[in-house]
């Protein structure tokens, strides 16, 4: 019996821009551009990123504004919808929920497993909690253990652990130096492009 696809996707870079480089043109702070993208430790990242808040004193609230402006990108909703009606979906994110609820809406409510910030009386965010270490290659790892085919889609260095252990894994928009650190997973630009390379890996209908 064929198993019934699940499809995991990134969520900034695959559906929304970058909330924190949308942050950083908002706040000047140009500390901030640094993503996944540029750094592979997850850790060291947030780290960094709660430092600066701190020094800039930068609260939750100031950071849920800017995320209140943003919209997915072009064409992403047609995308997710055109995804949704072929297989299950669920986007697997190291954002925070704090930070998606907005998105999610703009989104259709798709399903997010993502992280949880800790934040004072002020709205200062002095921490953050992973679901769990590499918690995306985890959900894929869970997932094909209830028979699901996983079919992930990402385009950072956070997201390759997940792509190599989705049953197919696709780099959507991935910068220059990551795919070719990468070279097993194939590229695509457009949502036309990723919604062929999922209907090849999980046998959907056009």
């Amino acid at each position: 019996m064929a198993r019934p696809v699940l499809a995991c996707l990134d969520l900034e870079g695959v559906l929304v821009p970058e909330i924190w480089i949308n942050v950083a043109k908002k706040t000047g702070i140009s500390e901030l551009r640094l993503t996944t993208r540029d750094i592979a430790d997850y850790d060291l990242l947030m780290k960094r990123r709660l430092g600066i808040l701190d020094q800039h004193r930068l609260t939750l609230p100031d950071i849920q504004a800017v995320i209140a402006t943003m919209e997915p990108l072009e064409g992403a909703s047609e995308f997710l919808a055109w995804l949704r009606e072929r297989c299950q979906v669920i986007i697997l994110s190291d954002t925070f929920y704090e930070f998606a609820q907005p998105l999610m809406q703009r989104l259709a409510y798709p399903s997010i497993f993502c992280n949880r910030l800790e934040v004072d009386q002020k709205g200062r965010i002095v921490n953050y909690h992973l679901r769990q270490p590499d918690q995306k290659r985890q959900s894929v790892i869970a997932l094909k253990g209830l028979q699901f085919l996983v079919v992930a889609a990402g385009d950072s260095y956070n997201d390759t652990s997940m792509l190599a252990e989705a049953d197919s894994g696709i780099f959507f928009r991935p910068p220059d130096a990551i795919s070719k650190e990468f070279p097993q997973f194939p590229v695509t630009q457009t949502y036309v492009e990723l919604k062929e390379a999922f209907r090849k890996a999980g046998g959907l209908r056009p």
